[in-house]
């Protein structure tokens, strides 16, 4: 398999090369008032946020040493109270709830202010280059998508194991010297507040791979920046049309393309995109040809392991497994768009 032509950052952090962004956020000292509010917060987060990327291009494009002295009160710390307000009247993803969660109240993905995961391991079934990847389901998503294969998990937020950040970092590390070349973080928008807990004790050097459906608000998208070195995006469909018939998901299309833009602009992108049957032309052609002229530079996965799970048997049309004259017509339609880094 030869090796990605982008990702080269991640893989560089993968092999101790570089560190990963969360760890310049950790060298970054802020000093704000945790009563602040969210406005104030906003305006200090966006004052330091010109030092880490300053700091990132002297250390990434210049090779410069990094200081190996964590802050007593960091940039992180700080993304961590914001997120923290966010959830109060919740915005973390593009349905913008407003529901209180950290009261217990319950908006569209019905989480409150803990987090659960399902299961948590080393997984030998991903994109070569992130093999092996420490993986880690959380429960519950601001989807609802009628041919999810992890129904069971999240379309059940109640299941699961409750995470403590200290813990799981702990694990996080053990698997870190057992191997693992990454964290995967899968479904993880809902729980951006607890993710950014997670990361900040983290004790390893490890790329940090956010493995979602690129629906969150711009405000998650903010504090994402600095944290993620790898979007790991699930492109599922090329119009609002489909989206919202298929995983209840209104403007998706100019959601989705607007996060992927501005992670582009600090992270590494590997797209994903499952090809559904009966819509190559309104979704896959459209998918790949967005992809061609707003972010070429991506690592783009086109993957055919479609079959209709849940409650597909529904939906006349996705109520079947892909073809194999549907499988050519996709592969045709990639290598037509000149895409330089893909994976079939």
């Amino acid at each position: 398999m030869p090796e990605p032509l982008f990702l080269k950052q991640y893989l560089k952090i993968a092999n101790n090369g570089l560190p990963s962004r969360a760890g310049l956020l950790k060298r970054i000292p802020v000093v704000f008032n945790e009563d602040s509010g969210e406005e104030e917060l906003w305006k200090i987060h966006d004052e330091h946020m010109g030092k880490y990327r300053k700091c990132k291009r002297r250390i990434y494009c210049f090779n410069e040493e990094i200081s190996q002295a964590k802050a007593e009160k960091s940039l992180l710390d700080l993304k961590i109270r914001i997120a923290e307000r966010v959830i109060g009247n919740c915005h973390l993803c593009r349905r913008r709830c407003g529901v209180d969660r950290n009261r217990g109240e319950k908006g569209f993905c019905r989480l409150t202010d803990t987090s659960r995961y399902a299961a948590e391991f080393l997984h030998m079934g991903e994109e070569p280059e992130l093999v092996p990847s420490h993986t880690i389901f959380f429960t519950g998503c601001v989807f609802s998508c009628v041919c999810c294969q992890n129904w069971d998990i999240s379309m059940h937020p109640e299941r699961g194991r409750e995470i403590g950040p200290v813990e799981l970092a702990r694990k996080i590390d053990q698997m870190r010297f057992k191997g693992a070349r990454n964290l995967n973080l899968v479904t993880p928008t809902p729980h951006l507040n607890n993710m950014l807990k997670i990361i900040r004790e983290i004790s390893v050097n490890t790329p940090v791979v956010w493995n979602s459906n690129m629906y969150h608000s711009p405000e998650a998208g903010k504090l994402l920046e600095g944290v993620v070195d790898v979007f790991l995006a699930d492109l599922k469909y090329g119009n609002n049309e489909c989206a919202l018939k298929y995983s209840k998901a209104g403007r998706y299309m100019e959601t989705v393309a607007s996060n992927l833009k501005f992670a582009s602009s600090d992270a590494e992108i590997l797209i994903r995109h499952l090809v559904l049957p009966g819509h190559l032309d309104c979704c896959t052609r459209k998918v790949v040809d967005w992809t061609s002229r707003n972010i070429p530079e991506t690592r783009f996965n086109l993957m055919f392991q479609y079959r209709p799970e849940y409650l597909a048997c529904r939906y006349p049309g996705i109520d079947r497994c892909l073809s194999r004259q549907e499988t050519e017509k996709a592969i045709a339609m990639v290598k037509e768009a000149g895409l330089k880094d893909v994976l079939l």
